[in-house]
């Protein structure tokens, strides 16, 4: 098993007084029943699945739950968000009883969570595995973290090796980037004893699984091809702007369910969408928007294609870990893409109150002075300054194109 960063976070909560309830959401298969059985073992573990089981506990009075289930894992509790009220009655009612409710449906799960535990629940998030985390060979193995994160953590300028053959984790660095490029994150197909063969059938699976159990939760189709269609769509052209009406016009359906059907995307874990930056903030709403799948090995299983990368899936990759390892530290920073009418391009921007740190991602193994050039002159366009401006590549030598550009390899600087 590999260890994950929020173990610490979790741990923490839970021994507060104000962590009596924890919501920890995500999508399907990364490790959240696994994770939270390991941390708590002296948990109830109550499956919501079993339908029966489901009425029977819906039965309990709130002292009867305090009784048999003072400290219980709920697992899937969005298949019966009614459970949730129960909870907060035990909350209410009794000091002692702690609760841990596991879910894989942001949407049928999150409203529910605001309208009744409010003030009482601290709600987490469990992505699939990051960089340095993927480098861990067991749940005792220390999690370094990666420069970007380090970055972020310390806010101090940092030096870079001049490259990375001179980085003394290359070689795990290296191991973790190739299995990211071809097999994605998520923590079932980062078993070594699985044949790449096994790794990608179990990929396939997820797809199926994932759209007959979490998209039949989110939204009762009676036909799922239009979704499908937009699926295959979304993953071809992952990394690309979204025109809503433009994709409905080619898929035969109406730019409402395009935007709807994006939305569940969003709201069951698959994809991020990155707004467009633009200085006027009413300006951001009407400007299209970027979309990546957080998965690789998902795209894979989707396109059903085995081998090298796309230009826009090496940039989602890229993107999308970024995000992992934002979200794993705690840092829930406004994410920007940019794209001006002279031709300007800004694959990825992070906000920070009084900066921005700006990305350029290439899949080229040789950086040179053309691709710094978007990213001179940067600060003249935004609202504040940049504090550093990234190139991410394949090319192992790193190279300062000023004091605050510097292209780096992927690799090292994420794992």
């Amino acid at each position: 098993m590999k260890n994950r960063r929020i173990s610490a976070q979790i741990r923490r909560i839970n021994s507060l007084k104000t962590g009596r309830i924890i919501v920890l959401t995500g999508a399907r298969q990364t490790g959240k029943t696994t994770l939270i059985r390991r941390l708590f073992p002296d948990y109830q573990y109550i499956s919501i699945e079993d339908p029966v089981m489901r009425s029977n506990y819906r039965k309990l009075t709130a002292q009867q739950w305090s009784k048999l289930y003072p400290f219980a894992v709920l697992d899937e509790i969005q298949k019966e968000p009614e459970l949730i009220e129960s909870i907060k009655s035990v909350y209410d009612q009794f000091e002692m009883p702690r609760y841990i409710l596991l879910g894989s449906s942001q949407l049928l799960l999150m409203e529910k969570v605001r309208e009744s535990l409010a003030g009482r629940s601290n709600l987490l998030e469990v992505y699939p595995l990051t960089l340095p985390e993927l480098k861990t060979e067991s749940w005792d193995d220390p999690i370094e973290d990666s420069l970007f994160q380090k970055e972020l953590l310390s806010r101090n300028t940092t030096e870079y090796l001049p490259t990375f053959h001179l980085d003394n984790h290359m070689t795990e660095k290296q191991k973790a980037w190739e299995h990211l490029m071809h097999f994605g994150s998520y923590p079932a197909v980062s078993d070594p004893e699985l044949s790449e063969e096994e790794k990608f059938n179990w990929l396939t699976n997820y797809v199926k699984t994932y759209l007959e159990r979490d998209i039949r939760d989110l939204a009762a189709f009676r036909d799922l091809e239009p979704f499908l269609n937009l699926q295959r769509y979304v993953a071809i052209n992952t990394a690309t702007l979204i025109n809503a009406s433009d994709m409905g016009r080619k898929l035969g359906i109406t730019t409402k369910t395009v935007q709807r059907y994006l939305r569940y995307f969003e709201l069951s874990y698959q994809s991020v969408i990155i707004p467009a930056w633009a200085q006027n903030l009413n300006k951001r709403l009407s400007k299209m928007p970027k979309i990546h799948f957080l998965d690789q090995g998902i795209i894979q299983a989707i396109l059903q294609k085995k081998g090298g990368l796309t230009g826009y899936e090496f940039e989602s990759l890229i993107v999308s870990e970024l995000f992992k390892q934002m979200r794993t530290i705690g840092e829930q920073r406004s994410l920007y893409h940019l794209h001006t009418h002279d031709g300007k391009e800004i694959d990825l921007l992070i906000e920070f109150p009084e900066y921005y740190y700006a990305f350029e991602i290439k899949m080229t193994e040789k950086i040179s002075n053309k691709d710094a050039r978007h990213l001179k002159g940067l600060d003249k366009l935004l609202n504040k300054p940049v504090k550093k401006a990234f190139i991410l590549s394949n090319d192992p030598e790193t190279q300062y194109f000023s004091d605050n550009i510097i292209a780096i390899h992927a690799a090292m600087f994420l794992g």
